[in-house]
């Protein structure tokens, strides 16, 4: 069962988005914890889900989770970003539906040592598949022209030329090792807060993203997935900021035979195809009750397309 800490956000929306059918065969292309596909997976005997996720750990406990599903679940160690290579080796048939629960998860957040959170000191990790440069690798080696773009692509950070300088006047002196180093440097230079939120929050998750490359594949995996689904299978996609939900929203307005181009384009480059029909004209959001029982759902969006 969920504890309080990892409850599936807009699990009956989820639920709802994708409605059960007899022997479907779903994806949970970022499947976490397990949650979302023990809910799945639960509502119909023959029913078939693959999972995915970056995070070993994660992986791990998603496994035990979905053990009374023996037989039925396939879990792959691996990133959305490689969909396309895994339903072409396991010849998968139509999908009856795909979920993507987007950014960083409970068990990340709320392990110190992974380094994703700033609210208890730990190492400046924050790496989803614990492969490559760490965060605090990152930061000694990015330049401040790339580390201002990052925070105000990534972060949105009115004032990340202020943020990159004083990051960089701090690296020259001293390692930036930990969360709280991070933490104390955007502290110095914006102060503590910003409103009700702290301001080392965008930095944060700036870096998160950059290190991660965690926008680069959006896209084109929502793509996959919707090509793999079955007449009337649908598309659900949760987000959690500003940058991944446009993201999902133009691709799913671009697959539904809408032009995304800038406003002013001479010629339409982005190709746009009558892949699918939009569900949710607006994102479904949580409930207040589901806020107050689980905070993380308070930014969640969950948008839906279904296969023509």
């Amino acid at each position: 069962m969920d504890t309080p800490r990892h409850l599936p956000v807009l699990l009956t929306e989820v639920l709802a988005a994708l409605p059960a059918r007899s022997s479907a065969l779903y994806l949970d292309a970022t499947v976490g914890l397990g949650g979302h596909a023990e809910a799945l997976l639960a509502r119909d005997d023959g029913s078939t889900l693959i999972g995915l996720d970056l995070d070993f750990q994660a992986l791990a406990q998603a496994g035990t989770r979905l053990m009374p599903f023996q037989g039925r679940v396939t879990l792959i160690r691996c990133s959305y970003r490689q969909l396309q290579e895994v339903l072409d080796g396991h010849g998968c048939a139509p999908l009856a539906g795909a979920l993507f629960d987007l950014g960083v998860s409970s068990l990340q957040l709320d392990d110190p040592t992974r380094g994703f959170s700033f609210r208890c000191e730990g190492p400046l990790d924050m790496r989803f598949a614990r492969e490559g440069p760490t965060a605090a690798e990152w930061l000694a080696g990015v330049s401040e022209e790339d580390l201002v773009r990052v925070l105000r692509e990534f972060g949105e950070e009115s004032r990340s030329r202020r943020v990159a300088r004083s990051i960089v006047w701090a690296r020259e002196r001293w390692p930036i090792l930990t969360t709280t180093d991070l933490r104390r440097i955007v502290h110095q230079s914006l102060g503590c807060a910003r409103g009700r939120i702290d301001s080392a929050t965008r930095t944060f998750q700036a870096v998160r993203i950059a290190v991660n490359h965690e926008l680069e594949g959006i896209a084109p995996a929502l793509e996959t997935a919707a090509r793999h689904l079955g007449r009337g299978g649908r598309l659900a996609v949760i987000s959690f900021h500003s940058l991944e939900d446009r993201i999902v929203k133009q691709t799913m307005r671009r697959l539904a035979g809408r032009c995304i181009c800038p406003p002013g384009t001479g010629v339409c480059a982005c190709h746009p195809e009558s892949l699918l029909d939009i569900v949710t004209r607006r994102p479904i959001v949580a409930s207040d009750q589901e806020v107050a029982a689980n905070p993380r759902a308070r930014s969640a969006k969950l948008r839906v397309a279904e296969r023509r």
